[in-house]
């Protein structure tokens, strides 16, 4: 079991990760198949997703379990979705923008995290913001060719961070700052014993993650978890719009060559 923070839960999360990369919906977007309309749903889902995480984040900037990983000025995506909204929906987007059930629920789920457990803030923004830094990439210029966007990238300020030269040097000080949080042990042992029930579950349909027991262990998630412990995409099988959404965002944080170009 790697004892580095950042190569657990990466090892943890391979398998949703594994799923996510072979849903119909990235294959079919990898081809340049995808709608205005369904892209702008796709931007409106980041915005709540990022408001309620950045939220939580501003809460616990100087929380020791998160402080090490406060970036605001290089990662924080609020405004930029702000900006994306404006040009996807016009002046008073915040009143046109969609809000669904299973949205309420990611958020609802973020804002107990920041509360009551700010160090899942961690599993949070990793998966989510380097996961903009690398796969994000790639969906960038996928929608903007097949949306026939204008090159000056209007509509696609959340992929852009214009605070951060190299990429790939700034993940590296990220994994190293996220290492050097002070986790017990334990989180190592619940990592691997979630790692032993995956590989006995027979239902490949089930990600991975922790599960808080009894003391105050700290706790992993994937960033698809709901307060009922259900993976989004199974949650939403049954709702093939709001599933397309979610996918979408989960997708941005976890697509190939994001999580593991990290």
């Amino acid at each position: 079991m790697p004892q580095d923070l950042s190569e657990a839960l990466k090892e943890a999360t391979k398998e949703v990760h594994t799923q996510a990369e072979n849903a119909e919906f990235m294959r079919n977007f990898q081809k340049g198949q995808v709608t205005r309309e369904g892209f702008k749903l796709v931007m409106a889902s980041l915005f709540h997703i990022y408001e309620a995480l950045e939220e939580e984040i501003e809460r616990n900037k100087e929380n020791p379990v998160y402080a090490p990983l406060y970036f605001p000025e290089e990662l924080h995506r609020r405004a930029a979705l702000e900006q994306d909204l404006a040009f996807w929906y016009g002046p008073h987007w915040q009143e046109a923008i969609p809000y669904t059930p299973a949205m309420r629920r990611y958020v609802q789920r973020l804002h107990e995290v920041g509360r009551m457990e700010p160090e899942l803030l961690v599993a949070h923004a990793y998966t989510r913001y380097l996961g903009d830094l690398s796969g994000g990439q790639v969906l960038k210029k996928i929608a903007q060719k097949a949306l026939e966007l204008p090159s000056s990238g209007e509509g696609l300020a959340f992929f852009t961070f214009p605070n951060i030269d190299s990429a790939t040097k700034f993940k590296q000080l990220y994994r190293s700052r996220m290492n050097s949080l002070e986790m017990t042990p334990k989180l190592f042992e619940e990592l691997q014993e979630c790692l032993t029930r995956k590989a006995e579950d027979q239902n490949p349909s089930q990600a991975p993650g922790l599960r808080r027991r009894a003391g105050s262990r700290v706790q992993v998630s994937t960033p698809t978890e709901t307060p009922r412990g259900k993976s989004q995409l199974n949650i939403l099988s049954q709702v093939p719009l709001v599933r397309w959404v979610l996918t979408f965002s989960f997708l941005v944080a976890t697509v190939a060559m994001g999580l593991y170009a990290m």
